[in-house]
């Protein structure tokens, strides 16, 4: 009896031992585990929309755009050419220079043409290297016509709802870096002067609003022989910025799109309500729009 109570004993000493042992390992994993560094989402992504498009982007895919300490997000649309790719790289990279020394939060959508030549990164590379927070949209069609790349641009903004202040950045643009923390007090509109640099005609030409402190009081408008002036005049592509619920919200602002063809040219259109709207145009800088904190370099016309 005494022998069979013995060996009773070790086998439930051994099951214990088997037990504390099991729980001991799964202890020391899950505590492993919790140093174990998570997966991360990768840091370029191409995804492809329903639109007719790809987008290269490197962060997380989101329908809003990121907040930093309470600063306005600025969203910077530049169309590209496929005419001069070298050039075109170099203008890309001094830009992204520029950008990288700007406060953030910051966006980057940067519009790419269809390419003939399937062994052309190279936009793709220059974005990559920038540390920038960037959209890069290559488009499926052949649109060599910024305005139609800057609409396509637009309507992405407008699907994803990203929301801040939008400027079209030309590639051969210079810029004082006090401009983009101008930009970011615009509520609804803003416009301000640009100086075109011709250095082979020695002369500087001033596009944009004349203020009266920061109310627009009328347009600088090119000289033009025996021509009547447009109504609404031209402005400047790079001249002006707008709040992008525009697009998405423009009863928000009083505004409706009154035609198809209007929704389908968003640049037409917010063009057409800068220069017709009064009341919340802000002049930049507030100084009577006196200052020029952009240039646009003649080496545009290479591109």
């Amino acid at each position: 009896m005494m022998m069979g109570s013995q060996e009773r004993s070790r086998k439930k000493i051994h099951i214990w031992k088997k037990a504390i042992l099991h729980f001991l390992l799964c202890f020391v994993m899950g505590f492993l585990t919790g140093f174990t560094p998570t997966r991360r989402s990768p840091s370029h992504v191409t995804m492809l929309l329903s639109s007719p498009q790809h987008v290269e982007h490197n962060h997380p895919f989101k329908r809003s755009a990121p907040v930093m300490n309470g600063e306005k997000l600025v969203i910077i649309v530049s169309p590209t050419s496929t005419r001069n790719k070298l050039l075109r790289n170099v203008l890309l990279t001094r830009l992204a220079h520029t950008l990288k020394l700007v406060a953030q939060p910051l966006l980057w959508v940067v519009v790419e043409p269809k390419s003939h030549d399937d062994h052309d990164p190279g936009v793709s590379q220059v974005l990559r290297k920038t540390g920038i927070m960037y959209r890069h949209l290559v488009c499926d069609e052949d649109l060599r016509d910024e305005d139609e790349q800057r609409n396509l641009a637009l309507n992405h903004i407008e699907h994803h709802r990203l929301s801040g202040v939008v400027h079209f950045a030309g590639l051969a643009n210079a810029y004082d870096l006090a401009f983009f923390q101008e930009i970011r007090a615009i509520e609804a509109f803003g416009a301000w002067p640009i100086a075109k640099m011709r250095a082979n005609r020695k002369k500087v030409m001033i596009q944009g609003p004349v203020c009266d402190s920061s109310r627009v009081m009328g347009w600088h408008l090119k000289k033009m022989k025996n021509q009547t002036v447009e109504m609404p005049p031209p402005i400047h592509i790079s001249s002006f910025a707008f709040n992008s619920s525009i697009l998405w919200d423009p009863e928000r602002w009083g505004r409706t799109f009154s035609t198809q063809d209007a929704a389908q040219n968003s640049v037409k259109y917010v063009k057409k309500e800068v220069v017709e709207e009064e009341s919340t145009l802000k002049g930049i800088p507030t100084q009577g729009c006196s200052k020029v904190l952009l240039w646009e370099l003649n080496i545009a016309i290479q591109l």
